[in-house]
């Protein structure tokens, strides 16, 4: 029996504050993350909505450092044009926050000293790379050299980005600065390290035995991991960019930005709400995190460790992690500028969001990686929501002027094709539900989409425009169970296409529908006089 939850915490991925969001973003995290709060708020749940702009970490440094500026400035852009970008996309997140605020500095804070103090973390003194000319110590971004795999020369000390292979600094060949240029030696620092190992048999019971019903993706990343075996992460790291570690003797040493931000959740509930507490420590809400795959060690194995060693949090009940979106065959790479980026596209086409909602749900990669290409959403604008949606919602409202001047004809005595529709009509919602329930929006939609067509093959089959010169009677019945499919569609879409569904409602002139009357077929009074049609 599924668990009867009183409200629910959705969290969306925290965007990193370096650059611009892109479709991969988008298709990954934010999108099935938006379907899945609308849908929530449409059914009149508890339920709040958090994300913001993650600004710590290396990648940040290393931008500022190149175009000369501090590393404010550049969080300070990329914030501002991502939260634009996002409300421009129609993204109905309660809070947008950011990592570098006061509340957020003042929470990862709170966070890390009551683990200190409990004894939680393990204190390792180890040698790491240093800079002599730059005087400081090197995280392992700003460490590079030749890949001991596909010799590429600039591989960087955690990865290299040819070959794909995850590296450590010590198996880089002839490693150098990325800052100075200068040769390397190694010095002794001290670090704060979470003992993952130690978490080990909560996590496999937790996972492993409890979220069985996780995708496969997510359960078998955990499994592997789970199995080769955790071994403690450190905490902290030697910057100057971040939130300094809370302790004595700590001096230059700032939290790990895995560390940081996933509190970034919490930190940005307690900006939206005095209410924090019930969101986050009572077992009666479902929180869920929406992810891409390359985040899923972090907020299924770190991010509880840490809310266990706590032990005042919930955990969460699911992290619906995306494989990757490509585009046009070739892998999405912002160093090579191979990307659709949300502000340009929102530029180039305006008033055309839910043609980029739809594209991206419709193929979103929930369960492989998926390929975008121009021509792909090309034919789906054309062939799907023109054809489909758009020829449906047009047809219906235009005859209903045309005929009846933009009055609601009164139904008549429906005949038994009339019922086989409306019963069709009625059969969605639980098919709608159990696939928005369980993540897979792509078929979610799909079920949506299948209201316009039965609205299309309704009308296409009972042919109103030739019936109305012999039997306008029975046009009446038609053009009305048109106009309730219509309605119904408003609140189908709204989830997916929420600037298409305020058009139909304006259209219709009714005010929002709720979720419950979904397959209702007196959403719209007889009588009642609809808007203007335009085009969808």
């Amino acid at each position: 029996m599924a668990k009867e939850f009183k409200r629910y915490l959705v969290t969306s991925a925290l965007p990193y504050a370096n650059g611009p969001v892109h479709i991969g973003h988008l298709a990954g995290v934010y999108i099935p993350s938006d379907i899945y709060t609308r849908y929530l708020r449409l059914r009149g749940r508890d339920v709040i909505s958090v994300c913001g702009s993650d600004e710590h970490g290396v990648p940040i440094t290393i931008k500022a450092r190149k175009e000369g500026v501090t590393p404010q400035q550049i969080v300070d852009r990329y914030h501002a044009l991502i939260k634009k970008s996002f409300e421009g996309l129609g993204m109905s997140f309660d809070i947008y926050s950011r990592t570098s605020s006061p509340v957020h500095a003042q929470t990862a804070s709170d966070f890390f000293r009551k683990l200190y103090a409990e004894g939680k973390f393990i204190e390792k003194t180890s040698e790491q790379y240093y800079d002599e000319e730059a005087q400081q110590f090197l995280a392992d971004r700003y460490i590079v050299g030749t890949c001991p795999h596909c010799q590429n020369e600039k591989a960087y000390g955690d990865q290299c980005e040819k070959c794909g292979s995850t590296l450590s600094p010590d198996e880089l060949i002839a490693p150098h600065s990325a800052l100075s240029g200068s040769p390397l030696v190694k010095r002794e620092t001290k670090h704060w390290y979470l003992p993952l190992d130690k978490y080990e048999g909560f996590l496999r019971e937790w996972i492993l035995e409890g979220h069985k019903e996780w995708r496969p993706n997510v359960y078998g990343q955990c499994k592997s991991w789970l199995d080769l075996g955790l071994q403690p992460r450190a905490v902290s790291r030697d910057l100057d960019w971040g939130i300094p570690v809370p302790v004595e003797g700590a001096e230059g040493k700032v939290l790990y930005v895995w560390f940081d931000a996933p509190i970034g959740y919490i930190s940005a509930t307690k900006e939206l709400t005095p209410d924090w507490e019930r969101y986050w420590k009572d077992s009666g809400t479902k929180m869920v995190h929406f992810i891409g795959k390359d985040n899923i060690v972090f907020h299924c194995i770190v991010f509880p460790s840490m809310l266990k060693a706590h032990g005042e949090y919930i955990l969460p009940e699911n992290a619906p992690a995306n494989e990757f979106l490509n585009l046009e065959g070739d892998k999405i790479s912002t160093s090579r500028n191979w990307a659709v980026w949300l502000h340009e596209y929102l530029d180039e086409f305006p008033g055309k969001e839910d043609v980029l909602r739809y594209v991206l749900c419709a193929n979103a990669p929930e369960s492989k990686d998926n390929d975008f290409t121009w021509k792909d959403f090309q034919a789906r604008n054309n062939n799907e929501l023109v054809a489909v949606l758009g020829n449906f919602v047009n047809r219906a409202l235009v005859l209903t002027q045309k005929y009846y001047g933009g009055e609601v004809p009164a139904c008549g005595t429906l005949t038994d094709y009339d019922r086989g529709t409306l019963a069709e009509l009625q059969a969605v919602k639980a098919t709608l539900e159990q696939n928005i329930e369980n993540y897979r929006f792509r078929e979610a939609l799909k079920e949506a989409m299948n209201v316009a067509r039965i609205g299309n093959k309704y009308l296409a089959d009972c042919e109103p425009w030739k019936l109305v010169k012999t039997d306008p009677e029975r046009v009446k019945t038609i053009l009305n169970i048109a106009l309730q499919i219509t309605a119904n569609l408003s609140i189908v879409v709204e989830p997916f296409m929420p600037f298409t569904a305020a058009k139909l409602l304006a259209m219709l002139r009714l005010e929002p529908l709720d979720w419950e009357r979904i397959g209702a077929t007196d959403l719209v009074a007889a009588g009642h006089r609809i808007g203007t049609p335009e085009l969808l």
